[in-house]
């Protein structure tokens, strides 16, 4: 029993000299408070998938009661005040990047349409601008098709027969709110990179100083010392994380969290253990932080792009799928949306748990074995 306190703590003394080392790196110590805060805002933000204020040109060349009925449907929040401008000006103004939309309304439009042929309305798109040009040329379709069919037939029904009665229901977002999704999928990658980052780098400061040494000549294990710089630099990331949805997410971001933080922050520790060790497994491998950085950069990435956060895994090749089933970002991604957006209790995403809790401890064992052979082997 006393053997066992010895170790604890062992652990305990050398994850403290961690935390004052994370303490004394301004650099990272920076790095971690912006990740948290501005970093997750501004990703949540600055990059909208919602369309917002987008600029409209119109080309009236009919200058009737429903062209002026078209002009005038087209408002915020999702477009600016349209303009409307002579075609002799389209061209110049789309190639300039003045306008994301440039709408040519025909002459006689009212009248053909009335007299029931089919006239044309030519919407012209900045493809350039991409996260607006298929999202806004939908909206203005859908816009014109609902003034058109309530001018002519009083009523803002679009089909004159509809074979069903569809009703839509939106679960868990219903205002489409690209940013609820944004700004907690960035506290999720920041889990991930930030533990590989900090616990890599840990490793490799303790190298280029020499004190690993000094540690391995002292009665300390191998496992102590990985031990330590895990569950001190998983201590500053789950701070971060939790202070990050609370006071980022939550309040800042008016973000309704559907579940429970203390059970996402209980998945984040099990998840950082595996996280962790690949940073320490990476730190075996580099000589250098900037090798460390190379590696960190071709781990993060694919962790982060295959793990479902950013795109389903269902749309992705089978054979990804099915080496995604041994990284545990995948099953943290899946725990968390569960928790964060869906409100699932532990007796739902337990398994996910078990699996990350596995691969932690293959992963952890992987980076054992190849920190004896880099340090105390000398391998």
């Amino acid at each position: 029993m006393s053997k066992f306190r010895i170790h604890l703590s062992n652990i305990y003394r050398l994850g403290i000299k961690e935390l004052n080392s994370l303490w004394a790196d301004k650099v990272l110590l920076f790095l971690i408070i912006w990740a948290f805060t501005g970093g997750i805002y501004s990703a949540a933000k600055g990059v909208s998938q919602e369309l917002h204020n987008a600029p409209v040109a119109i080309v009236d060349e009919d200058h009737s009661q429903l062209s002026q009925r078209l002009i005038g449907s087209l408002t915020q929040p999702f477009f600016k005040k349209p303009d409307v401008i002579p075609l002799k000006d389209m061209d110049e103004a789309l190639d300039r990047g003045y306008y994301s939309f440039a709408v040519i309304i025909p002459p006689s439009f009212q009248k053909d349409l009335q007299a029931g042929r089919s006239p044309k309305i030519q919407l012209n798109i900045d493809a350039t601008v991409m996260s607006q040009a298929f999202i806004g040329s939908g909206y203005i379709q859908s816009i014109f098709e609902r003034e058109i069919a309530e001018y002519l037939n009083r009523t803002t029904d679009t089909s004159t027969a509809p074979p069903i009665d569809l009703v839509t229901h939106v679960r868990f977002n219903p205002n489409l709110t690209g940013f609820w999704f944004g700004g907690v999928m960035e506290v999720i990658n920041n889990v991930n990179m930030l533990t590989i980052i900090l616990v890599g780098a840990a490793y490799i400061r303790e190298r280029e100083h020499g004190t690993l040494e000094h540690l391995l000549a002292m009665p300390l294990g191998a496992t102590e010392i990985m031990i330590s710089k895990i569950w001190a630099n998983g201590l500053a990331v789950l701070i971060g994380a939790s202070f990050a949805l609370i006071f980022v997410i939550k309040i800042a971001l008016g973000v309704p969290i559907a579940g429970s933080i203390a059970l996402f922050i209980g998945a984040a520790a099990v998840y950082l253990f595996s996280a962790a060790s690949i940073g320490i497994f990476l730190g075996t491998l580099a000589r250098s932080m900037p090798q460390l950085g190379l590696l960190i950069f071709l781990t993060i990435i694919p962790l982060q792009m295959l793990s479902g956060g950013t795109t389903p895994q269902e749309s992705m090749p089978v054979w990804v799928q099915n080496i995604m089933q041994f990284a545990p970002t995948t099953y943290f991604v899946r725990l968390a949306q569960s928790i964060l957006y869906r409100g699932a209790g532990f007796s739902i995403v337990w398994p996910e748990f078990l699996a990350m809790a596995l691969i932690g401890v293959v992963f952890f064992f992987a980076a054992l074995a190849r920190f004896r052979k880099s340090v105390v082997q000398g391998g």
